[in-house]
């Protein structure tokens, strides 16, 4: 077995996990409860997801998006409290995750959602054991595209740029790894393949993330 890379960065959302699911039952229950007729359609929230925070919540409420600041921290107070599905994260994850951290690569999450999500999200999942820093955004912290979450990220797991790479599915993952200095691979199933091909059609994409250990 050959590691290319000693060290991976992963997106969480979209990535490792099936993250949607959640988003739109929280909308929908948000608009619920104010006798909304409408629900959260997924291919928004997919489309949105990358970008989080204030804009997703707007896309994804549309018209009965009040003020979106207040919404997505309503958002996040019931994310919190939110039972997390156990097959939330995609299949195969598990074990791959498993299975490279028995094969002694050492791995760090860097994404957008906000810190306190990462940890309880990857806690619930029994997946937290796996990687040696979560870093998620959080105040002080510019949120990717930026490097700074990914050089974090890098910092706490010893390493340099030249010896990781970072997996994830969006465009902004892409400039996010290109704004470090990282190689990038992209997820096959990811929500923003499309876009992240365009941001870097030479990018491998993996139908499996056992394949990161060849």
């Amino acid at each position: 077995m050959t590691l290319r890379h000693r060290f991976i960065l992963f997106d969480l959302d979209g990535t490792l996990i099936d993250s949607v699911r959640v988003t739109c039952a929280i909308i929908d229950a948000m608009l619920a409860d104010r006798g909304a007729a409408h629900r959260a359609d997924p291919a928004i929230a997919k489309a949105m997801d990358a970008v989080g925070g204030e804009a997703m919540i707007a896309a994804v409420m549309g018209a009965h998006c009040r003020d979106p600041a207040t919404e997505i921290a309503e958002f996040r107070r019931r994310h919190a409290m939110a039972a997390i599905p156990a097959d939330l994260a995609f299949p195969a994850v598990p074990s791959a995750l498993a299975a490279l951290d028995g094969a002694g690569v050492a791995m760090a999450i860097c994404s957008n959602k906000p810190q306190p999500l990462c940890d309880k999200i990857l806690g619930d999942l029994g997946l937290t054991r796996h990687f040696r820093a979560i870093v998620g955004a959080r105040p002080g912290l510019p949120r990717k595209p930026a490097p700074d979450g990914a050089n974090e990220a890098l910092a706490a797991l010893g390493a340099v740029a030249a010896d990781a790479i970072f997996v994830g599915d969006s465009a902004v993952d892409v400039a996010t790894a290109q704004a470090a200095g990282l190689d990038v691979a992209l997820v096959s199933w990811g929500y923003g393949l499309a876009d992240a091909r365009r941001a870097d059609p030479a990018a491998p994409v993996l139908d499996d993330l056992m394949a990161l250990l060849g």
